[in-house]
């Protein structure tokens, strides 16, 4: 993190408050970042936090997950096996706009006299709403009011509220309601532009969404589209209540590009024009365009009918629900408000990423922006699931089942890598590999392991044997073939992998990558555990298993003899874990040395320039230290972290919240709280300069585990759950409530005592510092913090250097030319 910053948002315009987000003025040097900041999503449809008039707007966006689409990868030089489909999330129809005309003339914020401005997300109703009080040119005050909602409680459903009033003075008002077709409204004329920066998505160049319906009677608007290429379906629906005293027409009209009501009015002083306006969204890739047309009338139907009040109490319900399960209060003094409106954001990112997500994935930017192609990664597994395993074990499951209806294609990559078993897409939307560049994508082969391991999560966390013999033990038995195959026996017998990438993608096509034999070998594990207990549990499961897979006798005890054997490198010498087998043969990178406007390095070095170093784009030997704790002495711990931490960038949001964690169970409070707030201000604090692309949904996942892995020391290895927690100094207290085997937990800590209650079920037995303890329904447990506890109040002093930690000196440079160019353009 040598190269990043926290650039937090003004507090004139974006005071603190617990519950919401507030922008107190008009802001728009920070237009950019608001648009993600108040973007709104349930995990099926989302938009970006445009204002409703459309403009001004960077980067205006609406997106249905795992809607898309394809576009061929063209490769400069042919080779076998490259991906060959590229995929890309669609900027589908735009619901959310009004135009606003007083006197014809346009409410245009940035050019608007406002005399007053206010635009509020509130969290715990999840509403977005704006008051704002206009001059016109004439001098003619207007108030405006609308409010927005996409709904958790109905999948498909967006509800919203435009209200205005005239004040004063009488005048002519009319209102646009518009369907905005934003991907095709200004086509490109060179095909497949790729951008400059690789994170970002494609620009198609031609007309993705073509029209298949178009209808337009009353108030309502139907329209249904047909992708170019993936030849996806999606029906877009919208209806209007029109509710005012005066006297209005309107006008109605459907268009491919630009469908709109049109309401024209002489408003009266004092009296509401309010237009409340339902809008939904149905896709498929085989429900023909027309039926999905007339689901979003059914939709709409049940809309007008229960009415906008009903829909938020619906929204505030399902939300209560939300933060009984999720929400973690932090107490730290005269900073508490705003901790506490920066981690209630992360927490409510994680809401509107995942809520409805159901029969996709999680794409690395939720719904709140176009970046990344609207891939999903390995993110979704490591960062995500434990999260969603303690608080919403429903999700979990509904994610870990939809890798298994993707195994198919899975199963078809690894034969075309000449493997057996099932190799899961690096990055994906439909279930195939999207990664043009296999060194930073196909390579990581270590996805098959991290979907392991978060089916392990979510089983132990859940006691969920029957989704092992349902779906789990599938995915298992074939990413563990992948294991055994793409692994060999050296000639000392251990058991070795080649040509892997760990997440690390500034180190490339490696030996015996450590983060990926460790994560292999808890797969092979795992998966000869899962048979094991079926067939002991579930005779009947483990019978047809073995007959739809094909299961040998013996490859239970060959995956556990790989396991037995694996090659984990190690250095004696500096005692710490090389990241590959040669990563310390290379030159260090000097991060300090590196201008600050050089980073995020890979726009701005060859990719080879990149590889030849020591330097990493994110955690990897020390992401294995998080999830692999127990396979790691205290020692090994602070080695490997002090090791890595001058070499780590901090290019990717994945990393800050993984070093906390790690930094937290050493004993290093300064780095441990260094790191948090780093992925706490991922976003508003647009730590990576690149927050209007949208939300680092991985980071706010990294945020929930920093403070419950990290601060709290929880630990769940084996199924068995303990706590060593480690209060940072300047907070009062910590609490937040964790879901564990059917039961729930409410933790409270402070720097005197531990509370531990179990509100219902049955004992539950955990580990506090050490100690077994049960825990009985409504018998809180106290625990007393230890007098010697390091982790007391205390002046918080730098970390050590590298000399007071007693590491071994790094290697000295090995005389080669300087990697850094000479000051200018490069």
């Amino acid at each position: 993190m040598l190269a990043r910053e926290v650039q937090p948002l003004p507090k004139h315009s974006y005071p603190p408050d617990e519950w919401r987000i507030v922008e107190a003025r008009f802001d728009r040097a920070h237009l950019a970042r608001a648009e993600t900041v108040f973007s709104l999503a349930n995990g099926f449809v989302g938009f970006r936090g445009s204002h409703e008039e459309g403009r001004p707007a960077l980067s205006p966006g609406c997106f249905v997950n795992g809607f898309h689409e394809t576009w061929p990868i063209e490769h400069a030089e042919e080779a076998y096996g490259l991906a060959r489909t590229g995929q890309t999330i669609v900027n589908v129809p735009d619901t959310t706009v009004f135009k606003l005309y007083v006197d014809d003339e346009p409410l245009f914020l940035p050019e608007a006299r406002l005399r007053e401005y206010r635009r509020v997300l509130d969290m715990r109703e999840g509403i977005l709403s704006r008051d704002l009080l206009w001059s016109t040119p004439s001098g003619k005050l207007v108030r405006v009011r609308s409010r927005r909602l996409v709904s958790f409680q109905h999948r498909h459903l967006v509800a919203m509220t435009y209200e205005v009033t005239v004040l004063g003075d009488p005048a002519p008002v009319t209102v646009v309601s518009k369907v905005l077709n934003r991907q095709d409204a200004e086509p490109d004329d060179e095909p497949w532009v790729r951008p400059a920066d690789p994170r970002l998505a494609r620009d198609f160049g031609q007309r993705v969404l073509n029209a298949q319906v178009m209808e337009a009677e009353d108030r309502r608007i139907l329209l249904a589209y047909r992708t170019s290429n993936s030849r996806m379906n999606l029906g877009v629906g919208v209806d209007h209540v029109v509710e005012t005293a005066s006297r209005h027409e309107m006008e109605i009209l459907a268009g491919e590009d630009m469908s709109r009501l049109v309401v024209t009015l002489d408003a009266e002083p004092g009296v509401p024009l309010r237009i409340t306006k339902y809008a939904t969204y149905h896709t498929s890739a085989n429900v023909p365009p027309r039926e999905l047309a007339d689901r979003c009338a059914r939709t709409l139907n049940r809309a007008i009918r229960d009415g906008f009040e009903a829909i938020v109490e619906g929204q505030r319900t399902h939300l209560e629900g939300f933060w009984d399960r999720a929400d973690i209060r932090v107490s730290m003094g005269e900073d508490s408000e705003r901790e506490q409106q920066a981690l209630r954001w992360n927490l409510f990112q994680l809401a509107q990423a995942t809520q409805r997500a159901e029969g996709t994935g999680i794409p690395a930017k939720g719904l709140t922006g176009q970046a990344y192609d609207g891939h999903y990664f390995w993110d979704t597994e490591v960062y995500l699931v434990p999260f969603l395993a303690y608080t919403e074990p429903r999700i979990a499951r509904n994610l870990l089942r939809f890798r298994h209806a993707t195994l198919e294609k899975a199963r078809k990559r690894a034969r075309e890598l000449s493997q057996e078993g099932a190799l899961f897409p690096w990055r994906t939307i439909n279930g195939e590999e999207a990664s043009a560049y296999y060194q930073a994508g196909t390579a990581q082969y270590h996805i098959d392991a991290d979907i392991a391991y978060a089916i392990r999560k979510y089983v132990d966390v859940r006691d969920d044997p029957a989704f092992l013999a349902e779906t789990g033990a599938e995915i298992l038995v074939e990413t563990a073939r992948l294991w055994g195959g793409l692994g060999f026996y050296s000639d000392s017998g251990r058991f070795h992998i080649h040509g892997v990438t760990g997440p690390d993608e500034y180190t490339t096509v490696v030996n015996d990558n450590t983060f990926t034999n460790l994560m292999a070998r808890l797969n092979l594990n795992y998966a000869a555990h899962a048979v094991r207990r079926l067939a002991e549990e579930r005779p009947d499961e483990h019978r047809a298993l073995v007959e739809r897979v094909g299961l040998e006798p013996d490859e239970v005890e060959e995956w556990e003899r790989a396991a037995q054997a694996m090659y984990v490198p190690y250095d004696a010498e500096r005692g710490i874990h090389p990241q590959d087998e040669n990563f310390l043969e290379r030159e260090r990178w000097d991060l300090k040395e590196t201008p600050r406007e050089c980073f995020p390095l890979l726009l701005h070095f060859h990719p080879l320039v990149i590889y030849r170093h020591q330097v990493i784009k994110q955690a990897d030997v020390v992401l294995a230290m998080v999830l692999l704790g127990n396979e790691f002495s205290e020692e090994q711990k602070r080695q490997n972290f002090y090791y890595y931490d001058p070499l780590t960038t901090g290019d990717s949001s994945l990393s800050a919240g993984m070093q906390s964690i790690v930094a937290a169970e050493i004993g290093d409070e300064a780095k441990a709280l260094e790191y948090y707030h780093y992925a706490l201000m991922m976003d508003l604090g647009d730590v990576q300069g690149n927050v209007s692309n949208g939300v680092h949904v991985g980071s706010t996942g990294a945020v929930w585990q920093a403070i419950v892995y990290g601060f709290a020391g929880v630990r769940d290895f084996d199924g068995k759950l303990s706590f060593t927690p480690r209060l940072p100094g300047p907070w009062e207290r910590l609490a937040f409530s964790l879901r564990f085997q059917g039961r729930q937990l409410r933790i409270r800590l402070d720097h005197r005592e531990e509370r531990y209650l179990l509100e219902s079920g049955d004992p539950l037995e955990v580990t506090v510092r050490g100690h077994l303890q049960v825990l009985r329904a409504g018998e809180p447990l106290e625990v007393p913090v230890p007098d010697d506890d390091p982790w007391r109040p205390a002046p918080l002093d730098p970390s050590p250097g590298d000399s007071e930690r007693g590491t071994v000196p790094p290697p000295p440079r090995n005389g080669l030319a300087s990697p850094f160019p000479a000051p200018g353009p490069h």
